[in-house]
């Protein structure tokens, strides 16, 4: 079986709030570790109405202290956005609280538009150019600080926090390959790169000390449903996302919009994800794109935007809360 993954954008409905957002996203978190998922992430974004996780490792500690295995970590904190050390300390932070299972994925993108982008910044110092050498340091601050070390993590140093590289393209697939790390690929909405990236993650990959064989990880959009006109329905949430961030216009996902019936009236087969989001276990699983994976002995899931019900590693059906994305492993999982 696949491990499955969840990322969380912690995605505000209208008539919500970000509070309430995060409590869902600490519920979800409980229902998915209940379940038998590997790991939970949240996203940094800024300046979307839409979006709570954008203060990311505070919002992670909030879903760390309610819930006691899964994996928690960013998906990905976009390091051009910070200082290394600041990450370090505050990642430390979190694995300091909760040892082995904290996480952090690293983008290079501003998670944000460009105006936006230089209110995060201060300035126009952090660029996405020194994004390999910012890893690089970051990396540093989680070793065993050496005697007369200026400038150490506290916490951070020595604790070592397991450290992905996410990406959209080539480029993140190669710097991964470079130093040996676990390689996330955003195939939900850069499809197209996907081969691409992983041939050339697998065939670069040199061993590190934090990882001996390549290791991917996919992010997929699923949506479930009990019928196909049902699930193009919730899926026009993600569409309307889709057209609205890119315009600058400010977008929460309707009520309505993420839900067709009451998913209450199955008492244990059905429950509310969500204030106002509506998932339901369905009893027919379609699965989209499915062929072997890269090395002809995995298989991998390549999403185009379509609407696909997953297996849990538990062997039953779940249906994610619309608007969250599952992220499923193509590689055997450390």
């Amino acid at each position: 079986m696949v491990p499955l993954s969840i990322l969380d954008l912690s995605p505000i409905t209208e008539g919500s709030d970000a509070g309430q957002a995060l409590r869902n996203s600490l519920d979800l978190a409980r229902h998915v570790e209940a379940l038998g998922f590997r790991r939970y992430w949240m996203a940094e974004h800024h300046n979307l109405p839409g979006i709570a996780s954008a203060a990311t490792a505070v919002a992670l500690a909030h879903v760390a202290a309610g819930t006691s295995r899964i994996r928690i970590g960013a998906g990905g904190i976009m390091l051009p956005n910070h200082a290394p050390l600041l990450i370090a300390e505050q990642f430390g932070t979190l694995a300091a609280l909760h040892p082995g299972r904290v996480e952090l994925g690293l983008g290079r993108a501003p998670g944000s538009d460009q105006i936006t982008a230089r209110a995060v910044r201060r300035n126009l110092l952090g660029d996405v150019d020194q994004f390999p050498q910012d890893v690089v340091e970051l990396m540093g601050y989680f070793q065993p600080a050496e005697p007369g070390q200026a400038v150490q993590a506290v916490p951070g140093a020595g604790l070592q926090v397991p450290i992905w590289i996410l990406g959209s393209s080539t480029f993140g697939a190669q710097l991964a390959a470079y130093l040996g790390l676990p390689f996330a690929f955003a195939s939900h909405f850069a499809p197209a790169m996907l081969l691409p990236a992983i041939a050339i993650y697998r065939e670069r990959f040199r061993p590190s000390p934090q990882l001996a064989m390549p290791h991917v990880m996919l992010g997929v959009t699923v949506v479930a449903a009990e019928t196909d006109a049902e699930a193009r329905f919730l899926f026009s949430s993600l569409q309307q996302s889709s057209l609205n961030t890119p315009a600058g216009r400010g977008f929460r996902i309707s009520a309505r919009s993420l839900c067709a019936r009451d998913p209450r009236r199955r008492a244990g087969r059905r429950r509310c994800r969500r204030a106002g989001d509506r998932a339901a276990r369905p009893r027919r699983v379609r699965q989209p794109h499915r062929r072997r994976g890269i090395d002809g002995d995995r298989e991998h899931f390549r999403s185009r935007q379509a609407q696909a019900v997953v297996r849990d590693c538990c062997g039953s059906l779940w249906a994610p809360a619309p608007g969250a994305m599952i992220t499923v492993s193509a590689a055997a999982h450390s």
